[in-house]
């Protein structure tokens, strides 16, 4: 069993690697072959979508605003959607929080006051935007610069 698996996961990887989208995919923090395969499973080059919004809500990781006749009430997480894309973006976000980066947002959105979950969703969210935007451009990820101190007066 332990042996079909070890075969199998050798297999998914081989056919991971000759795609041309597993180097921009993988380069990002947080997404492993097996998360990079699932991605490209559902949603290919997202050349179908017309922006990081269409694909965030397609996944269910943007959020809804719920209305009816003049009673809007906020925003909470959607409960439809790709639930494998969504789980897929969901465990890349809880594992790239040993990213400064992510880090550094994950926790600005708990200051602010949001639970665990809803601020790994943030943070799923945002990942998406840049994702779309790498498979777009087919460009890897690049670290941002980090913002430089403010000189003294």
């Amino acid at each position: 069993m332990l042996q079909q698996r070890k075969q199998i996961a050798s297999e998914v990887e081989e056919i991971l690697d000759a795609h041309p989208l597993a180097g921009v995919l993988t380069s990002m923090p947080g997404i492993g072959v097996r998360t990079a395969a699932r991605i490209l499973l559902e949603i290919g080059d997202a050349s179908a979508f017309k922006s990081s919004g269409h694909l965030a809500a397609y996944a269910g990781i943007a959020p809804v605003t719920r209305s009816s006749g003049s009673s809007i009430k906020g925003e909470h997480p959607a409960r439809t959607g790709n639930r494998k894309l969504k789980r897929a973006f969901f465990l890349a976000a809880f594992a790239a929080l040993a990213d400064p980066t992510s880090r550094a947002y994950y926790d600005r959105k708990r200051a602010e006051g949001k639970k665990h979950n809803a601020a790994l969703i943030c943070l799923a969210r945002r990942r998406c935007d840049v994702l779309y935007a790498m498979l777009r451009n087919r460009a890897c990820y690049r670290h941002p610069e980090p913002l430089p101190a403010p000189a003294a007066a």
